[in-house]
């Protein structure tokens, strides 16, 4: 017993030695032992500055200075991890029954680099000179469970590399996880500030170990950031690819496009100021995101179909979109802009286009119904297209004004705002269509025609007053309030009443906000009428004549008596032109004059000749006849005829 007593003592002795040798080791002495030791297991270069200070029991632990350790050798020359400072501990007792309990990993501003190529990982860590098909032990070692009980990494900076190209880099994060145990989920929380507050993540994945050999496991995902936050419930794999249930929640949509670096773009009323979209959704290692049975609430808006999109600046998207009655009605800017534009003109308040920018691509959309600022689209098939801040919106066709309209309209934000359009309209309501673009409520009818349409500025006055184009209109049987034709051709007055037409068409053209016509034609029972003046769409004035014609009038030859529109649309002036009808008048009172002298004339001769003459042509001729027959006279007389 006293030789088991002192053999016992003569260990613990010894063990207490080689403790004591090892913590009364000079730092760099230490410091360099462990960076062989990491060497030979690993075949990474671990550089250790600063005194390094180790702890045995309970936990086996040490603590450095600033640390790097070594990237895979195909990796480039920036190491793989980098940190102010380092402490590791791990449990002892744990470890001497075979089991890795990594108690604590903790990290000053450490940088953490992370690349994956060509199916390597450079994260996935070799012996060089061992083989572990022929090195039991080195099998052994290789199945030993390890968890991990704190992680924490303060002020870090993660980059990920794909194929060489970065395809994440996050500064001043902080990240904290645990593994407690290998059948335990592995819970991570990441926090890192971005404009508007911070990005939080908290991440769990069940099944660790199946993650970490390549198989596909379930994660659950919570990311909240100013503004709003994203679920995830799904499927995961090593190299980041995802499929699961995905809700996007955004309170303040603006705000939270700003936290992911899409800052000072607007998000109209109508297309999600506040939004909620979900659906699922599958993420691709190449950057693609597909969604489908998606739902997206857009404010007061429901719209369902699926999209695709592919991450990039900015992203593009390919959709294929179903609304019910989507209401855009105060995308422009609400109720104020257009009480302004009906009292005072159009309104000067800049228009706010930022979100062409948002991104690139093509949206197919489908509506019962699309009310947008200023008009109301029936059922609807568009084609929205998006490439670097300039929209195509291709109707095949669009419901507007109770008929079909087909072309396309364009707005264009890359060098300032511009408008213009190439549209042909069927069956349109003209009343409906003039009120509501021009605020112009007397001329109604069914019509059709075409528009080309230019025009450039930052608010709705500066691009009615650039407008320019041409364009036709062909409108069936009609009617024009305020003017009479038959009241205004019978008495001479037509400002009241109302007047009915068979047909009208005209042709057109626009420069610098004003219309030009001079070809309008209006068919009526016992009228025509004709037309030529200019209509200010800038001014949202008018200066047009209108010309009615009688045609049964004077022995069918017609009378006209024009009519002159004057003045602003919202009241004009509307008068018959008596300078033209008094013109005509003394023109017709003076022929009449002289040909009933003519007439008196020619009877005078016609009777001094004994002859009929209607015409002073004849009078040269009867005179002629006249001298022969007094000249045969004459001749006979001399010769002694009767």
């Amino acid at each position: 017993m006293k030789w088991f007593i002192r053999i016992v003592f003569a260990l613990v002795v010894a063990f207490g030695l080689v403790i004591g040798a090892l913590l009364l080791m000079p730092g760099d002495k230490l410091a360099t032992i462990l960076a062989e030791q990491v060497k030979a297991q690993t075949g990474r270069e671990l550089k250790l500055s600063g005194d390094v200070h180790l702890s045995f029991w309970p936990v086996l632990g040490m603590e450095t200075g600033p640390v790097t350790f070594g990237n895979a050798p195909w990796a480039g020359p920036e190491p793989m991890l980098s940190a102010q400072s380092l402490a590791v501990g791990v449990d002892a007792s744990a470890l001497l029954a075979g089991d890795i309990r990594i108690k604590k990993v903790l990290a000053d501003s450490p940088v953490l680099r992370l690349q994956r190529s060509e199916g390597r990982g450079n994260w996935e860590l070799h012996q060089p000179d061992i083989s572990s098909d022929n090195n039991p032990s080195a099998q052994a070692a290789e199945s030993r469970p390890i968890t991990l009980e704190w992680l924490e990494l303060t002020n870090a900076r993660l980059i990920y590399l794909e194929n060489g190209a970065v395809s994440m880099d996050f500064a001043s994060v902080d990240l904290s996880a645990r593994w407690p145990d290998i059948t335990a989920p592995m819970e991570m929380q990441a926090k890192m500030p971005v404009p508007g507050g911070a990005v939080e993540v908290d991440l769990t994945i069940p099944d660790l170990p199946a993650f970490s050999s390549g198989a596909v496991t379930p994660l659950n995902l919570s990311l909240s950031a100013p503004g709003g936050n994203i679920q995830f419930d799904g499927r995961v794999n090593l190299a980041g690819e995802m499929d699961g249930k995905t809700r996007v929640t955004a309170q303040d949509t603006q705000k939270m496009l700003a936290a992911f670096g899409q800052g000072g773009i607007a998000v109209p009323k109508g297309l999600g100021q506040v939004a909620s979209v979900s659906g699922q959704m599958t993420y691709t290692s190449d950057g693609r995101v597909s969604l489908r049975d998606m739902t997206a609430v857009l404010d007061h808006n429901q719209i369902k179909g699926e999209a695709d999109i592919q991450i990039s600046d900015p992203p593009q998207i390919t959709a294929r979109l179903n609304a019910g009655d989507l209401d855009l009605s105060k995308a422009g800017g609400g109720d104020a802009a257009s009480e302004s534009s009906a009292t005072e003109g159009w309104s000067k308040q800049p228009i706010d286009v930022s979100f062409l920018a948002l991104a690139n691509g093509t949206i197919r959309l489908q509506a019962n119904s699309i009310e947008v600022p200023g008009m109301r689209f029936g059922k609807s098939d568009l084609t929205l297209s998006l490439d670097r801040s300039r929209a195509v919106l291709n109707m095949h066709p669009a419901t507007l004004f109770s008929g079909q309209l087909n072309g396309q309209v364009v707005a264009n934000n890359r060098n300032g705002l511009s408008v213009g359009g190439n549209l042909k309209a069927d069956n349109i309501d003209v009343k409906e269509a003039l009120t509501t673009l021009g605020d112009i409520k007397r001329l109604s009818g069914i019509g059709s025609g075409s528009l080309e349409f230019l025009g450039v500025g930052q608010t709705e006055d500066q691009i009615m007053r650039s407008l320019s184009g041409k364009g036709n209109i062909d409108v069936g049987k009609g009617v024009i309030a305020g003017i009479d034709l038959d009241r205004l051709m019978g008495r001479g007055e037509g400002s009241r009443g109302t007047t009915v037409f068979n047909s009208l068409t005209a042709s057109f053209t626009m420069n610098n906000g004003d219309l030009s016509n001079d070809d309008l034609l209006m068919k009526l029972d016992n009228f025509r009428a004709d037309g030529k003046g200019r209509v200010g769409l800038g001014a949202r004035d008018i200066d047009y004549l209108f010309t009615p014609v009688a045609l049964r009038a004077n022995s069918g030859q017609g009378i006209s008596v024009p009519v002159r529109i004057k003045g602003p649309w919202s009241n004009p002036s509307i008068k018959p032109d008596l300078t033209k009808v008094i013109e005509a008048a003394a023109e017709g009172k003076v022929k009449e004059l002289e040909d009933d002298a003519k007439n008196k004339v020619l009877k005078k001769v016609g009777d001094e000749l004994d002859t009929t003459i209607t015409d002073s042509n004849q009078i040269e001729d009867a005179l002629k006849k006249k001298l022969e027959d007094e000249a045969k006279k004459g001749l006979l007389k001399l010769l002694g005829g009767d």
